[in-house]
């Protein structure tokens, strides 16, 4: 084992780990394992320290290293670990220095993460197997919903500067890969820190028109109340612009959204999918969604459980809430853990209901295909198709979806 890097919770750590790998490798680190956490929920924290243990257990003499959004906000957990050999905050991570252990440096390395105000912009892009590429375009949020402790994690808002991402894509599409998503925390955030303020839709249509041989762009999480004209434009008219949008929903009752602190009314969130979907009636559309928030009542869930419904929900990320020290919602009235599960139970059942109902509507149509792996790969909507015969991974093929089951598609490729 040279460099291990293990990476847990979003794209954007995904994309991050591929900085840390260059970096460690630069500093001549070796026979080293680098868990790159995530703090989203308690749950996501207690999976990263029962696999540090797990990899001491079976590589006593290697190096473990801690970083990211958990080791940022509690690099006390980590440096009481007696398996863990440092911790670095998450803009240690992305630098050289703090993997050069012939030098003498402290275990502990986190400074304060608010006081950071630029993006990274590290040439270098993460890779889901060999069929797409992360590029980071924003980092951090300026919000401050009452569940949540990423801004904590990550910081305030900072994005990249578009010739900046222009020139990423560029050489990700010159490499051979043909999709590209962009990700962030905040990503429709996007550019108020620049000069000029760009929003996220003006730097999109300006990557296009740039960069012509990209083939797919594809969004991580948005957050609809922000989606700018220019960005609704693109949708319409612009084929490259992948039709699934992930929206950063998190409930349907307004009194819940009010409690989280959130910008968007159950109207809005139902108003934006019915926009979007008039001008690209082909579109579909995934959430986040929060099961059980402090104060939740059984009719508050069901004007959550109905929107997937009302809005045509097809993928849905649904999470039993998760009581995050230092935040406000954690001192609110609980709803008692058996009935969150309840209630994300119920919801994960409702998302599986509408994901078997849209796969069964796309048997008989025609599509290309990103293949992921041999014999497997993604629509434009990113519904899973197993193929018939094997292609290489990261091409895009034309093929005949002709069956589905209750998570994908069956498709032939054409000749």
């Amino acid at each position: 084992m040279s460099i291990d890097v293990i990476n847990f919770g979003c794209r954007l750590n995904s994309y991050e780990g591929e900085v840390i790998r260059k970096q460690a490798e630069a500093a001549g680190l070796s026979n080293a394992m680098i868990f790159n956490s995530c703090a989203v929920t308690a749950e996501a924290e207690r999976q990263v320290r029962q696999a540090i243990r797990k990899a001491r257990r079976e590589n006593p003499q290697a190096k473990i290293i801690v970083t990211g959004c958990s080791a940022q906000v509690h690099p006390d957990m980590y440096a009481n670990m007696g398996e863990v050999d440092r911790v670095l905050g998450n803009q240690e991570k992305l630098e050289k220095q703090p993997y050069e252990f012939l030098q003498p440096t402290e275990r502990v390395l986190v400074n304060d993460i608010m006081a950071v105000k630029e993006t990274a912009s590290h040439m270098v892009a993460s890779f889901d197997g060999r069929a797409r590429a992360f590029v980071q375009v924003q980092n951090g949020c300026d919000h401050r919903c009452t569940f949540c402790i990423i801004p904590f994690g990550r910081g305030n808002s900072r994005s990249a500067a578009m010739g900046d991402i222009v020139a990423q894509v560029r050489m990700l599409v010159e490499s051979g890969f043909n999709e590209v998503v962009l990700t962030g925390v905040d990503i429709t955030d996007y550019g108020k820190d620049l000069p000029g303020t760009p929003t996220l839709g003006q730097m999109i249509r300006r990557l296009l028109a740039l960069v012509p041989e990209l083939p797919r762009l594809r969004l991580s999480s948005i957050d609809a109340v922000e989606a700018d004209e220019d960005l609704y434009h693109l949708l319409a008219e612009e084929p490259r612009l992948m039709p699934h949008i992930h929206v950063s929903l998190q409930a349907g009752d307004d009194m819940v959204l009010k409690r989280m602190k959130r910008r968007h009314s159950r109207r809005d969130a139902i108003e934006f999918c019915e926009r979007v979907r008039k001008l690209r009636p082909d579109v579909v559309f995934g959430a986040d969604i929060i099961a059980g928030f402090p104060t939740e009542t059984n009719e508050m869930f069901d004007n959550t459980l109905n929107i997937v419904e009302e809005a045509g929900l097809t993928y849905l990320h649904v999470f039993p809430f998760s009581p995050r020290e230092g935040t406000p919602a954690t001192k609110m009235p609980q709803v008692p853990l058996k009935l969150r599960k309840e209630r994300a139970a119920r919801l994960r059942e409702a998302g599986k209901m509408q994901l078997e109902r849209y796969l069964k509507s796309q048997i008989g149509t025609q599509t290309q295909v990103i293949v992921e792996k041999e014999h497997t790969g993604r629509t434009p909507h990113f519904s899973m198709v197993q193929l018939d015969k094997n292609c290489e991974p990261g091409s895009i093929v034309p093929v005949a979806i002709h069956a589905s089951d209750k998570d994908k598609l069956f498709g032939a490729v054409a000749a």
